[in-house]
């Protein structure tokens, strides 16, 4: 994956991608969110941050995903 600095966004959209949502330890189900234990307490997810265990797991950002899914849902009550 390649590098991605702390403020560094998305070319489209303009998000941040240095997010934990963008990182490869991020998991919803786990402890603070994140599967790297020495990691430290993050608050905001979508938010730029400083985390040193960040990996890019690569793929869009959560709100542009976020924003994808919805339009396709909402196709799926059109006709």
């Amino acid at each position: 994956m390649p590098f991605v600095g702390r403020r560094d966004e998305c070319p489209q959209c303009h998000a941040d991608l240095h997010v934990c949502r963008q990182c490869r330890f991020f998991d919803p189900a786990a402890n603070n969110q994140c599967r790297e234990p020495l990691a430290e307490l993050v608050v905001d997810k979508e938010k730029a941050n400083f985390c040193d265990y960040f990996e890019f797991a690569g793929g869009k950002p959560a709100a542009a995903a976020s924003s994808e899914a919805k339009k396709k849902l909402e196709g799926l009550f059109r006709k």
